[in-house]
Formats: structure tokens, C-alpha cells, sequence
């Protein structure tokens, strides 16, 4: 792709799926924002020193501070390019012990921000022909036990990622990603490897293995790309294929 200078914003990009994405669009010429209520990885140092990386501390489930995350990227690097959703958290319990506190704030989060963000960006996403992809999650098409609040707010992105490409178009491409199993136990600071999955676990997965961060990245910034220019308003599975295996019991 051509990169050109072009900007995206990550938000919960200090681990996982964010940070990997942050990485692979840097190591292709674009520069990352990458938002996050934790505090920055000293693993991103080296980009922002470089000047093709800033790092911006928000709580997405605040209005203003997403307002301040879209007003600090466009004044550190001049545009906005991409928009990638990626922050967000839940309470997995029985329903009967979930708050509606916890319920308002996984929304928040998961839901709302990717609202929000879409909002403050628009207008210079709509400049530069930009792109917006929302991670949401399998969680979205089917569920585990006690994962109301994330299966709601992952089911909400899938309609709100076709809503707004609807909305935005012709300007801006809207897709969404709905990762499977995907390993993201290891932060960008840790120098010990975590302990490795079971055989069973990667066996049962029909592509042979537990996913990774860079899959994910990797979808994302084809997403982002000229070679997806005919690509919006839909959700891409990256599971392995667990969505399609009939399991009996």
C-alpha cells in the first residue's frame, strides 16, 4: 500500500491486538497513535523518538477524553487516516451477580467509544478517504456462559461497523474484525514468555492452533489498504475456523 505519511489512531493499544497492529502498520510506514487507560509500553519509546509514533493516555469511556485523542493525533501528524476500535474489557459473571454499573461501563467501552471515536474522527477520516475497523469478537456471533455484557456490546459493534459505512459513505470505508481465540497473555514489556497451550488446545482449533496478535494485524491493515477499496460494511471471522466446526458432546 501506499503510505504516505497516513496516520491511524489504535485504542487500547499498549498489549495484544492493538499493540501488535501499532507495530505492523509502523513497520509499514504508517504512523500509530496508539491510546490506552494503562501507561505506555517502554517498548514504544523507540517509535516515539523515532516521531512516527504517540502515545496518548485515555479512558475511552469518556467522551472528552476521545475528543482529546482524535485533537492530539491531528495536531501531532496533521491527519487521520485510520481508526482502529480495538479497546475493551468485561465482567464475566452470572447475570444474576452483574451490576448494571459494570453492564454501563463494559458499553462504554465496547460500544460507545467506537461510536464516539467514529464521530471526532469523521471529519478528517473523510479528507483523507480514510478507514475505520472495529474489533469486535466470535462473542459477537455466538457465546460461553456469563459473557453478556461483552457478547452484547461485540454483537453491537457488527451492526454499528454496517450503520456507519452506510453513513459514511462514499468518504470512508467502515469493516469489522471478529477475532477467535487469539493469544494476547504477553505485554510489549514482559521478558519472560508465558507458559504454553496445550496440545488439545491448538488441536481443536480446524487451522491447527491458537491464534495470534499478528493475525489480527495483518487483516487490519489490509482493511486499511488500497487493495481493500471495494471492501465496506462488512465483518471478516479470523478464528481458525471454530465458528464453523459442529462440536457434539
Amino acid at each position: 500500500m501506499s503510505t504516505n505519511n497516513k496516520v491511524a489512531i489504535i485504542t487500547g493499544g499498549a498489549r495484544g491486538i492493538g499493540w501488535s497492529t501499532a507495530e505492523h502498520f509502523i513497520d509499514n510506514g504508517i504512523f500509530a497513535v496508539i491510546a490506552d487507560i494503562g501507561k505506555c509500553p517502554k517498548a514504544f519509546d523507540k517509535y516515539i523518538n523515532a516521531g512516527n509514533g504517540l502515545f496518548v493516555k485515555a479512558d475511552v469511556s469518556k467522551e472528552d477524553n476521545i475528543k482529546k485523542l482524535i485533537d492530539l493525533a491531528y495536531k501531532k501528524f496533521g491527519r487521520i487516516d485510520f481508526v482502529i476500535n480495538n479497546a475493551a474489557i468485561a465482567f464475566n459473571k452470572p447475570i444474576e451477580k452483574l451490576s448494571l454499573a459494570q453492564w454501563n461501563k463494559v458499553v462504554s467501552v465496547n460500544l460507545t467509544a467506537a461510536f464516539l471515536t467514529a464521530r471526532y474522527s469523521a471529519k478528517y477520516l473523510r479528507k483523507t478517504k480514510g478507514a475505520i475497523v472495529n474489533i469486535a469478537s466470535t462473542r459477537g456471533l455466538m457465546s460461553e456462559k456469563n459473557t453478556e455484557t461483552y457478547s452484547a456490546t461485540k454483537g453491537g459493534l457488527l451492526a454499528l461497523t454496517h450503520s456507519l459505512a452506510i453513513s459514511l459513505s462514499p468518504d470512508i470505508r467502515v469493516n469489522c474484525i471478529s477475532p477467535g481465540w487469539i493469544d494476547t497473555r504477553k505485554s510489549p514489556d514482559d521478558s519472560q514468555t508465558p507458559p504454553p497451550f496445550s496440545k488439545a488446545d491448538h488441536l481443536q482449533q480446524p487451522c491447527g492452533r491458537i491464534g495470534t496478535p499478528r493475525d489480527i494485524a495483518e487483516m487490519v491493515l489490509y482493511l486499511c489498504s488500497d487493495k481493500a477499496g471495494f471492501i465496506t460494511g462488512q465483518n471478516f471471522v479470523v478464528d481458525g475456523g471454530m465458528t464453523k466446526k459442529m462440536i457434539y458432546i
